[in-house]
């Protein structure tokens, strides 16, 4: 692909071609209004932008079956030795930079996907939050899993595992509730396995995203593009606040199991700086879709207002039923109850109104 863009790009413009395809673009709204923009796509550009497009995947699966991974490694093999080198601590870094670009170019490509209709600009802002979040998300991830599985090392795999088969099966769970055919139209040349083949390789990846943190990319098999294009707040909000809590109950058995590896570390400082630099990414994640986000005149409701919504649906889930009156109260709020009812009834036919005293009365 590489050979082939830079081959491309120095032969364009030389040679005229045959034709040209004609693309329509809507604009974001404004005071109401949207128009639509048409935009001639020559041959040559139009495969720059698939081969662009490939790179922004290949990008996502490097971060997230690659680097973080090997970030996870070498930070564990840091705090074991007790020693950070050099080299090791500058493929630490870029290991972190790669997952990061990788999450950012996950949020981008979840954007124009769902917004494919529309003519989206990115602004620097944007990037800034989403840079922010990704990093403070991503690192304070892979500090607390190196920190569990340094003390309790037996059970890093079944956590590991219970986090990624959970996510896996997640949309194939959703895709049999809804009872849809099995989806033909990926790719006209793959057969049923084939096709069985691809679908789980992106439950794969989507997987590795979600261990590390949330997924932009909602999977969801029986669309035919594979993608969730609704913005679910509920499942944002439950995402995060279930991974709020395991990372919370990971670093308490870390703190109750630590060994003389940790004695001269404030494991409480530790503890809290953690938790709060989590609470830093869901800040500026909030601040990007409430204030940074393209797209965020297309919204239905804003962040703030979706997920006010979320934490009043988990508090009415969660609140306890309260026990029957007793028989002596109810009888008491019933006659308090034909009381008013009886008043009500005399009030208005002082007022005149017969009907509805007659109703009252009866």
């Amino acid at each position: 692909r590489c050979v082939e863009v830079f081959y491309i790009y120095f032969r364009a413009g030389r040679v005229e071609e045959p034709y040209v395809s004609i693309t329509k673009k809507r604009q974001m709204p404004k005071d109401g209004y949207s128009e639509e923009i048409e935009k001639e796509v020559g041959q040559a550009e139009g495969k720059l932008c698939t081969h662009r497009s490939a790179f922004s995947r290949a990008s996502v699966i490097q971060a997230f079956l690659g680097s973080a991974p090997q970030l996870t490694l070498q930070l564990y093999i840091c705090v074991l030795q007790q020693e950070i080198t050099a080299a090791r601590s500058v493929f630490m870094v870029l290991s972190l930079l790669s997952i990061v670009y990788g999450a950012l170019r996950c949020n981008i490509l979840a954007i124009k996907i769902k917004y494919d209709d529309y003519d989206v600009s990115v602004k620097p802002a944007a990037y800034l939050c989403i840079f922010m979040w990704r990093s403070f998300e991503i690192a304070t991830r892979v500090t607390v899993l190196v920190l569990f599985s340094s003390v309790l090392q037996i059970w890093t795999l079944p956590v590991v595992l219970a986090n990624f088969l959970g996510f896996f099966f997640y949309p194939w769970v959703l895709f049999w509730q809804s009872e849809s055919p099995f989806p033909e139209n990926i790719e006209k040349a793959l057969s049923r396995v084939g096709t069985t083949i691809v679908l789980c390789l992106l439950t794969f990846l989507y997987a590795g995203i979600n261990v590390f943190c949330w997924s932009a990319v909602q999977v969801k098999l029986n669309d035919p593009d594979l993608i969730n294009k609704s913005q679910n707040w509920y499942r944002l909000t439950v995402y995060y606040l279930l991974r709020f809590a395991e990372n919370a109950f990971l670093l308490l058995m870390w703190y109750l199991y630590k060994t003389d590896v940790y004695l001269y570390v404030c494991a409480p400082l530790l503890v809290l700086q953690l938790l709060i630099g989590y609470c830093m990414a869901v800040l500026f994640m909030l601040v990007f879709y409430q204030f940074c986000h393209p797209c965020k005149k297309l919204f239905s409701s804003s962040v703030s207002e979706g997920l006010l919504s979320c934490f009043k649906l988990l508090c009415f889930t969660c609140k306890p039923l309260q026990p029957p009156a007793p028989p002596e109260k109810a009888e008491a709020r019933t006659d308090g109850a034909a009381e008013a009812w009886g008043g009500s009834g005399a009030a208005d036919c002082a007022k005149g109104n017969p009907h509805q005293s007659v109703s009252s009365n009866a």
